[in-house]
């Protein structure tokens, strides 16, 4: 069993505390950052992913890619026909 390093349970904190932010009201750069963020943290929980194997990783790193995917949708707004 991996026992994980405080870096470790920072970034999950960081990932759970961008999980449960509202995404309402945000500017166009808001959005671009909170897409950027996103990755950096579902890059990073990766890492230690590949250390561990925990499924409660791969978890989090699924909502948080369907979180950034929302926010992506968002920015490149409704197609014209």
């Amino acid at each position: 069993m991996y026992l994980y390093e405080k870096r470790d349970m920072e970034l999950i904190d960081k990932a759970l505390e961008f999980e449960s932010r509202k995404m309402s009201n945000m500017t166009t750069s808001d959005r671009v950052a909170a897409s950027r963020e996103a990755k950096a943290l579902v890059l990073a929980i990766n890492e230690v992913y590949k250390k561990t194997k925990d499924s409660k990783l791969m978890d989090v790193m699924k909502s948080l890619t369907a979180k950034k995917r929302k926010i992506e949708k968002r920015l490149k707004g409704v197609p014209t026909v």
